[in-house]
């Protein structure tokens, strides 16, 4: 299976079985995959031959950001019903990105004249919601943190909306740098991207 875009427009192809003349296509966002003994047909859209030859490919819009997935099943009508082979292997699935949500922070700095901390200050702009799991917020002391691993983690206690978000202040010892990370960059590097301002 191959799959690319157009505009907002996702183009999915695959080699069409023989002596098969539909099939159902079942699009889903790629980690919430429902079983097909939990599904029901109307969660899947019936295609046919004629359907994929005329469109050369399955075009469905597109309006979510991240991972999605696309699983085929070959059905063929029976007694004048569809009946579906549930094939749950993974020749029949496509996983792909959508596009990365992005995220804006920037990391402000107080003065501390006489103390040995100093104020920090948190802010990002999101484009999506973001759960609080995904990011997290790494300290080091003398340089700026290279990766999550790289000096003291300490995770995000609440979600990021949409829009501009403010961190509660922390402090933080005078020589220290802090840096924001994913938790977890495969996972979440897929389907966000964060940019400082």
């Amino acid at each position: 299976m191959k799959q690319s875009f157009q505009d907002n427009v996702c183009i999915v192809t695959w080699k069409w079985p023989e002596g098969i003349q539909f099939v159902y296509v079942y699009g889903f966002e790629a980690d919430a995959e429902i079983a097909p003994d939990q599904r029901d047909l109307q969660s899947m859209r019936l295609f046919t031959r004629e359907e994929y030859k005329a469109n050369r490919g399955y075009r469905a819009r597109l309006d979510t950001i991240g991972r999605y997935a696309v699983r085929v099943y070959a059905c063929e009508r029976a007694d004048g019903r569809m009946v579906v082979f549930k094939q749950q292997d993974e020749e029949n699935i496509i996983r792909f990105s959508t596009g990365k949500a992005r995220i804006w922070y920037s990391i402000k700095y107080g003065r501390a004249f006489f103390s040995k901390r100093k104020p920090v200050r948190i802010e990002l702009n999101s484009e999506v919601y973001v759960a609080k799991e995904a990011l997290c917020y790494v300290k080091k002391e003398g340089a700026f943190p290279l990766n999550k691993d790289d000096g003291t983690a300490y995770p995000f206690i609440h979600d990021v909306n949409p829009g501009r978000n403010t961190l509660p202040e922390i402090e933080i010892n005078k020589n220290d740098q802090i840096k924001l990370f994913f938790t977890d960059g495969k996972k979440y590097g897929e389907i966000y991207e964060l940019i400082p301002e």
